[in-house]
């Protein structure tokens, strides 16, 4: 390997501005990493949380939170710091990590389909079908399979041969920008990473099968007001699943197919990062009564 650091950027043309674009991406990190941790608290110490859809919440929470730590160094370093420099071992287990708990909140997000799906098409059976030692397997089997199918990115960047190009084009790693910088042949790099992205791009699909599934359940629900109930349960989740998947789409459409515009290449790659952490945390204490009433009540601004 001829090339001994890799260069991060920020936001092309703003540079004299780093040091205060700072300040909303610290508070962002504080507000996403501080609202997960509430979620993960809140559901530990409420034995009434203690129920599958609110481990499954909590997943997501750790998954945001792994997102969030795994980005926050370089963003900091670049925005706060201009340090932009970055050893290649770091970049390529920055982007392990990164490419890790992504897969993982895309697999959790599925799971929290299938659990919205059973909890409407019968509910009676749903606590003995999701039981405490099911979700634990679950959610381990999810977290053993995003690290071992992203295992091999760090290994095969690693036996590329960088010589000349060494500008990334984001604040932080990811597979498919490191590679382009390689000027040894790079096919397995490209089509293991089309299979990765292929295997969270099917998470969507399932997830789309879970709602239509869900959507004919409630269908077959006689009254109206029961349905609107039923449909209620999902809208946490499906803004979820909105914030994560419209930037993560976008970005690996301009990665791979589109003419790609450097500022909104940036700007959609920061936001795919940064939102997902500090917006799932308020849409569900927003959306989910339970979580919202005991988040007031940690804080002192409801009676118990």
């Amino acid at each position: 390997m001829l090339i001994s650091t890799f260069f991060l950027i920020g936001i092309p043309g703003l540079e004299q501005f780093h040091i205060w674009i700072s300040i909303p991406i610290c508070l962002m990190y504080l507000v996403a990493i501080l609202g997960n941790c509430t979620i993960l608290f809140i559901i530990k110490t409420e034995p009434s949380l203690h129920e599958p859809m609110y481990y499954f919440l909590s997943m997501l929470a750790v998954s945001d939170l792994g997102l969030s730590l795994s980005s926050l160094p370089t963003m900091l370093r670049i925005f706060l710091f201009n340090v932009p420099g970055i050893s290649p071992d770091a970049c390529f287990a920055q982007e392990f990590f990164i490419h890790g708990f992504t897969d993982m909140e895309s697999s959790v997000l599925l799971i929290m389909s299938f659990d919205r799906f059973l909890a409407i098409w019968n509910p009676l059976r749903y606590s003995s079908i999701l039981t405490g030692a099911r979700v634990s397997k679950m959610g381990l089997v999810f977290v053993i399979k995003s690290m071992l199918l992203v295992l091999p990115f760090p290994f095969t960047l690693k036996r590329l041969t960088y010589c000349k190009k060494s500008l990334l084009s984001h604040s932080y790693c990811l597979h498919q920008d490191v590679m382009k910088l390689a000027c040894s042949d790079n096919t397995v790099n490209f089509f293991y990473g089309f299979f990765v992205a292929l295997c969270m791009m099917s998470d969507s699909v399932f997830i789309a099968i879970s709602y239509v599934l869900i959507l004919k359940t409630v269908m077959g629900i006689g009254s109206h007001r029961e349905r609107l109930k039923a449909l209620n349960t999902c809208v946490s989740h499906i803004c979820a699943v909105l914030i994560f998947y419209v930037p993560i789409i976008t970005l690996a459409s301009m990665h791979r197919f589109g003419k790609k515009s450097p500022l909104a290449l940036i700007l959609i790659a920061d936001v795919f990062l940064l939102v997902p952490p500090l917006m799932n945390p308020i849409v569900y204490c927003v959306k989910t009564r339970q979580i919202r009433e005991k988040v007031l009540e940690r804080l002192g601004l409801k009676q118990r």
